[in-house]
């Protein structure tokens, strides 16, 4: 799903691939450590972990009397990894309009900054991950300013108020990027962010920032490294090296690998929950015979629009939803008995979906 893609860019050798490989618990990306081994984007589709499906596929397997468990399907994320960009991309170094293409076509960005040492995998200069994150904000903001240049002043005689207000929003935007700052740190309304989504702006992007650290720093804490390194955006934390060591284990030793690093969680699991966070997604549920099943959803949407993600004719056709929350479904053993308890309501085409809602659609042909 194209609306769920998130692309990883860094500086050449900060980890991207290594970070992607992970991510996919499996060797994808090739991983050579000079510029330029990545050039075009590697795709891979992620399952969102999810503890609440395997749950769900009991319950169903138990009130529906099955000797098996229902498939289980969870909701994905798609990731690219995007080439190494270097100072000068907007102005077509190295590969950089390749490079801002791939960008300009994924839904959010993942910067990975590093911040670990390793004389087998070249750097120029010292460590400096605000240094680096800082050369990259000053491409997509260059980018984004050569995006706007195409814009023209409307004829006032024939201007339409938006289009009055579109112009007085594109000096804005200008005045913004020409001082650094990007697009989605300027305090737009909700009107100005409608007006600038046909500009395409690399920095209006939601974005998440990776801190690809030593071995030594895992039971380091964000705060203590966004001080250390003097990083003014809220960072994830991620030893790339260990996220791959865990993909390669089996379920249960990687539990215990991680228990022994004194982590509750994998890198992957936080990048995942904040990719949710920042881009303003859910998951509703769905759950019967045929398979037990995550989706993804924006924040706020309504009934008719979630029917939408299963399939554009539940949409169209959408009568009336039944919805249980997870609690009182897996409380009272699945819809009968959540159903029994008066826990299963039918809700119209103003409901707005909530997290972890079980759903079950009601929809005309």
């Amino acid at each position: 799903m194209s609306s769920l893609s998130i692309g990883i860019v860094g500086l050449p050798n900060a980890g991207k691939s290594t970070l992607f490989n992970a991510l996919l618990s499996r060797q994808i990306a090739s991983c050579a450590p000079y510029p330029f081994c990545t050039i075009e984007p590697n795709i891979g589709v992620v399952a969102v972990p999810d503890k609440r499906l395997t749950q769900l596929a009991e319950l169903v397997k138990s009130e529906e009397k099955l000797d098996h468990l229902p498939p289980i399907v969870p909701a994905i994320v798609e990731f690219k990894d995007i080439a190494g960009l270097v100072a000068g991309a907007s102005k077509g170094e190295g590969l950089g309009n390749k490079f801002l293409s791939h960008i300009r076509e994924s839904a959010a960005i993942v910067h990975v900054l590093r911040a670990f040492e390793d004389q087998n995998v070249v750097r120029e200069g010292q460590i400096d991950p605000q240094g680096d994150f800082e050369t990259i904000k000053t491409e997509l903001c260059l980018a984004d300013l050569q995006t706007l240049e195409k814009q023209h002043e409307p004829n006032p005689s024939v201007a339409t108020k938006e289009d009055k207000a579109r112009w007085e929003l594109v000096g804005k935007l200008r005045k913004g990027l020409e001082e650094g700052i990007e697009v989605r740190n300027l305090g737009l309304t909700e009107e100005e962010q409608e007006l600038a989504k046909p500009f395409c702006l690399l920095t209006a992007k939601p974005a998440l920032f990776v801190l690809n650290i030593d071995e030594t720093e895992i039971e380091t804490g964000s705060e203590k490294l966004k001080q250390r390194y003097n990083l003014s955006e809220e960072i994830i934390p991620i030893c790339a090296k260990v996220e791959m060591e865990l993909a390669e284990l089996p379920l249960e030793e990687r539990k215990a690998y991680l228990k022994e690093l004194g982590l509750a969680e994998s890198g992957l699991e936080k990048l995942i929950k904040k990719g949710y966070e920042v881009l303003g997604w859910q998951t509703f549920l769905t759950a019967g015979e045929k398979e037990v099943r995550a989706w993804t959803v924006r924040r706020g949407a309504k009934a008719p629009e979630a029917a939408g993600v299963i399939h554009t004719d539940f949409e169209r056709g959408f009568i009336k939803a039944a919805v249980v929350s997870f609690e009182d479904f897996v409380e009272y053993g699945g819809w009968k008995g959540a159903a029994e308890k008066g826990k299963v309501r039918l809700e119209g085409k103003d409901y707005v979906v909530k997290e972890s809602d079980i759903i079950e659609f009601r929809f005309a042909v």
